[in-house]
């Protein structure tokens, strides 16, 4: 279930932001030059960052979120994510952000979701460098809307695009978390090809009231100390 995909991730969201494990297997790592083979590591890559995040509901639904197998996925996929992010680095201290003519789509795509799972810190180190990478067309404005908004929210500030959704802990309810005019997010939204909040917040089962949220926002905009409390 969607709900409990997003429920986890928040989990794994506040983990990450609290926990800072030792980057042990691609500490010396030597990069290759040619495109060709970096486009090949970046590939393996991205299914490494994604395989173990596919098994996190099984998981969860047999064993529970308190578990000592869920505990040990997560220690995996840090593990994987610390490595994963040495080579990135690497990639993008000597190449910069390669394009999908460069390296591959998934290799592309691969760039975006280590840095996108890395610590605050490293997202905004790297956040200028995606945002040239959109204006040279070597990464989608999509991917650039949501690191956005996730810096921004790790900050304590009210993100733009609103696509990123929170779990209120005291009523269990799924919201789209504080953003800046949500009256104009369509319109924002449209600008960087991602397609209308309704049909976003209805893949969560979700109905999208404009007059709600904005009456609830200043409640969640107080909530953003507490979150930025727990990101760092």
């Amino acid at each position: 279930m969607r709900n409990l995909s997003l429920f986890i991730l928040l989990i794994i969201l506040i983990a990450s932001c609290t926990q800072n494990p030792v980057k042990q297997a691609n500490a010396n790592y030597e990069l290759p030059t040619d495109m060709a083979s970096i486009g090949k590591v970046l590939d393996s890559i991205f299914l490494e960052d994604q395989k173990h995040r596919k098994q996190i509901d099984a998981i969860v639904q047999k064993h529970g979120v308190a578990s000592d197998e869920f505990q040990d996925h997560w220690k995996k996929i840090q593990e994987t994510d610390a490595s994963n992010l040495i080579v990135v680095e690497q990639v993008l201290e000597k190449h910069g952000w390669l394009g999908a003519a460069d390296i591959g789509q998934t290799a592309n795509s691969a760039l975006f979701f280590v840095i996108q799972h890395a610590d605050q810190e490293t997202q905004e180190k790297y956040l200028p460098m995606i945002r040239q990478a959109v204006k040279a067309g070597n990464a989608r404005a999509t991917s650039l809307a949501m690191m956005e908004d996730r810096v921004l929210l790790g900050k304590g500030e009210l993100q733009i695009y609103g696509s990123q959704l929170g779990k209120d802990s005291a009523t269990g309810e799924m919201f789209v978390r504080p953003m800046v005019d949500p009256a104009n997010v369509n319109q924002r939204r449209a600008e960087v090809g991602l397609g209308p909040i309704e049909a976003y917040v209805a893949g969560w089962n979700l109905k999208w009231d404009l007059a709600e949220y904005e009456a609830k926002l200043p409640e969640r905009v107080e909530q953003l100390d507490e979150w930025k409390k727990m990101s760092q």
